[in-house]
């Protein structure tokens, strides 16, 4: 029996979605050999943490299926042992990069992988908390099921378990590495609104996350592509292809990793910067690693908070954000696509070390790129007029810190690769079990 786990990361209140996860873990081992650790990781306030207790509090006992809800307080405690008994040279600086004071999405995925990795678990499966599973027929569809029935499996048997076939018969000893599909529903980036205002500026604004040198033609596709997941057509019947994953069909609400991709790479732990954790896709890609992408999308909701008053900055600055770390990231992409099967070892798993140079010497790039693309940014944002230019007035005096920051991101994510390794052991070593995890 593979044991493995069904993580949600979250720091607001969700217990309907709490409640939709558990049902999601019963499907899991009613139809397979698996047993499900559920991982609520969970740095919400007060009020939220409560709701969210309740949530886990209320839900059936279900044989095979072990819940976990650990709170801001647990995690740093688990994190401060695993750092230390890594023996780094400085435990207390990868403890802040694993659990920083601001938003990271990469970091709160790293802590999913480390507790998975303490857990025993041989492959994380995860979900967000602003979104719901689809129906057919009055029942949910849920994601785990593709991901159960061919995730860490020999590429070449999961091929009798898709619909389409495309993998390279050259790969067929290779695990499934990755299983995801996306969401459907309003586009995952909430910059629907700029669209509306402005095509040519969403153009502008959007292609900018594009690399420099790609031409008008590849970031217009870009463009078209950019954050609009499944579309909108709800599911009727299963399509899964096997192959070189299409990463651009998948979201990190939706996704299954095995865990010789994740324990040997982190995310970028960058604060406030939207898109932190989708690194390891490219890696999947870019090795050569098989992968499934499945229909069964995930439904997309929204936070009203993302579009007015201090929620609207925030959220904005992490798309400037996002925008900025692609001149750090590229470069990598680009390494390690040249790269291809070299990054992995003779047992299909991945090599850090020519990924860990990579990223060290993209750290050291030069930013006019970047200089520009907060010129462009400036420009467009004041000509949509409205709240987008009071956005750019508060921007403007940050613009030194932004670049500074940017590149921080880029060191200290070099900084986590180097440490990944003893960390990842370290974690297992804890070997954490349910009643070492109490609530908070």
């Amino acid at each position: 029996m593979r044991r493995v786990c069904l993580a949600l990361p979250t720091n607001r209140a969700c217990a309907a979605t709490i409640a939709a996860l558990a049902e999601e873990a019963a499907h899991a081992v009613e139809h397979f050999d698996a047993e499900v650790h559920l991982l609520v990781l969970d740095t919400a306030g007060p009020a939220g943490f409560a709701e969210n207790a309740g949530a886990v509090g209320a839900l059936a006992a279900t044989p095979g299926v072990v819940v976990h809800h650990l709170g801001e307080d647990r995690q740093r405690d688990f994190l401060r042992r695993v750092s230390r008994r890594s023996g780094a040279t400085d435990p207390d600086r990868l403890l802040d990069l694993m659990l920083p004071d601001g938003v990271s999405y990469g970091a709160c995925t790293n802590r999913v992988f480390l507790v998975a990795a303490a857990l025993g678990c041989t492959s994380v499966h995860r979900r967000d908390s602003d979104s719901e599973y689809q129906l057919l027929d009055g029942r949910k569809v849920f994601p785990i099921h593709h991901e159960l029935l061919s995730l860490g499996r020999r590429a070449g048997d999961a091929a009798a378990d898709v619909t389409v076939s495309e993998l390279d018969p050259a790969d067929a000893d290779k695990p499934v590495s990755l299983v995801g599909a996306s969401f459907i529903g309003e586009l995952s980036v909430d910059v629907g609104e700029i669209r509306d205002l402005d095509p040519a500026v969403y153009h502008e604004v959007v292609g900018l996350w594009a690399p420099p040198v790609w031409t008008e033609e590849e970031k217009r596709e870009l463009v078209e592509a950019s954050f609009t997941g499944g579309g909108t057509e709800p599911f009727r019947t299963d399509e899964s292809v096997l192959g070189a994953p299409d990463i651009w069909r998948v979201d990190m609400c939706n996704l299954g990793l095995d865990h010789r991709v994740y324990e040997r790479l982190p995310l970028p732990p960058a604060t406030e910067t939207i898109g932190s954790d989708y690194f390891l896709l490219h890696v999947v890609l870019d090795s050569g690693l098989p992968g499934v992408v499945h229909n069964r999308h995930i439904v997309n909701l929204y936070t009203p908070e993302r579009r007015t008053g201090p929620g609207f900055t925030a959220y904005q600055l992490r798309f400037v954000k996002f925008l900025l770390s692609m001149l750090y990231l590229h470069p990598v992409y680009g390494e390690m696509m040249a790269v291809g099967g070299e990054l992995l070892d003779e047992r299909h798993a991945v090599r850090t070390a020519p990924v860990l140079d990579s990223v060290r010497r993209s750290a050291a790039w030069d930013r006019a790129e970047n200089v520009r693309r907060l010129d462009v940014v400036d420009r467009s944002y004041r000509r949509l007029g409205g709240k987008y230019a009071e956005f750019a007035d508060h921007l403007a005096p940050r613009r030194a810190r932004l670049l500074d920051e940017a590149q921080a991101d880029a060191e200290d994510f070099a900084r986590l690769i180097e440490a990944w390794s003893a960390l990842v052991d370290a974690a297992r070593a804890e070997r954490l079990t349910p009643s070492e995890v109490p609530a908070r």
